[in-house]
């Protein structure tokens, strides 16, 4: 593990570097700042062991991962959401009409669909996990998971744009 003060220097030396490419791959200063973050923390909590000379190389390439890494999240969160749009007019809806259509929602999710649907359902929106989380938890790919989640919700759709 690095100690503070080495973390210290070497975030004095390269965060300007960092935060540009984050920013650039980002468009977020936040979620860039997030990123450089996340690498200096990761520096400090693991023992890494690098020559002088590859240490820029070593973070450069740690952000660009982290930023790419955020930036499939991102893709994956914008096609979820344009399988289920949310309509703006259901913010207006009383709170008692919104957690009836909820549970009316989980009362078809729980009778209707299937395994392995269900489940995947279940675990991306009650428990919040990633796809990646579900599929290590499943014992599938990513991508199935994927397609899986994608027929659940259009499913629900179905159902829900017909009543």
């Amino acid at each position: 593990m690095l100690d503070k003060n080495t973390v210290e220097g070497l975030f004095r030396q390269h965060y300007g570097k960092m935060i540009n490419l984050a920013c650039t791959l980002l468009a977020d200063d936040a979620e860039a700042q997030d990123v450089v973050q996340d690498v200096f923390t990761r520096l400090m909590r693991h023992d890494y062991q690098m020559a002088a000379d590859k240490v820029e190389g070593y973070l450069m390439t740690a952000v660009r991962h982290r930023c790419l890494n955020a930036i499939r999240q991102k893709n994956v969160r914008q096609r979820v959401k344009e399988l289920l749009p949310i309509d703006d007019t259901d913010d207006l809806q009383p709170v008692e009409q919104q957690v009836a259509q909820l549970e009316q929602i989980h009362a078809f999710v729980d009778t209707r669909l299937k395994e392995p649907y269900r489940s995947i359902f279940n675990l991306r929106f009650d428990q919040d996990m990633t796809l990646k989380e579900i599929a290590t938890r499943l014992g599938m790919s990513t991508s199935a998971v994927y397609k899986y989640l994608n027929q659940a919700i259009q499913r629900i759709r179905i159902q829900f744009n017909n009543d």
